[in-house]
């Protein structure tokens, strides 16, 4: 397999065609090289349109979310940046190459362990990666201008969008099967918030994801 023409094909027919068009965006795929985060049973899918297994039930987000996700969070180099689900290190690794510094959270033990060795291993050191639950929030670091939700959940809890400075970002997949919606929540001033519909998707909510509250009779 030439890795370098599979990876052209990648952006040029699955991340382009997604509307995904910004130049340093697309830079940083042909940069960071995704098939060194994957398990190495699973290289083979690494530039395949779908959701890549971790192991421990969690995947990596297809090749044309993590794009989309980057493009839409205009992540600048003064940005602090929650991403909570650190999974294999590759999404953490493009947004601290636009950003800052980025502090993930990561509730699997071996997946913390298996981001912290790829990202030392690429040489990217502005990251903390932390054990914990951030499902419902992470407030230790707060506030972030970035904070991206890499599962989904059915309720977003308020302690992220009370994480945010004033200018800052949020991306979060917000539904349950199989109605679920990728948004981008700006806060526009203190308190206040613009909230985009970006598109609809599916995928597995963390964990210990915020629940609706049920009615009982």
């Amino acid at each position: 397999m030439n890795l370098e023409e599979t990876r052209f094909n990648m952006v040029v027919q699955q991340i382009r065609t997604w509307n995904v068009l910004d130049d340093s965006v697309l830079d940083l795929l042909y940069k960071i090289r995704r098939e060194e985060f994957v398990l190495p049973a699973n290289r083979a899918m690494a530039f395949v349109d779908m959701e890549t297994p971790l192991g421990h039930g969690q995947v990596m987000l297809a090749p044309k979310m993590e794009a989309r996700i980057l493009q839409e969070l205009h992540v600048q180099k003064t940005d602090k940046i929650l991403e909570v689900g650190s999974g294999s290190g590759y999404l953490t690794a493009l947004l601290a190459e636009k950003g800052a510094h980025v502090y993930s959270v990561e509730i699997v033990p071996e997946l913390k362990a298996m981001a912290e060795n790829n990202l030392r291993t690429h040489g990217i050191t502005n990251v903390t990666v932390e054990q914990g639950d951030a499902a419902q929030g992470w407030s230790k670091h707060e506030p972030y201008d970035v904070i991206v939700l890499t599962a989904s959940t059915p309720v977003l809890p308020e302690t992220f969008l009370k994480s945010l400075n004033p200018g800052g970002r949020l991306f979060a997949i917000v539904g349950e099967d199989p109605v679920m919606e990728a948004l981008l929540i700006t806060c526009t001033a203190p308190g206040e918030f613009k909230t985009t519909q970006l598109f609809e998707t599916c995928t597995a909510p963390f964990i210990n994801a915020l629940q609706p509250a049920r009615f009982t009779f």
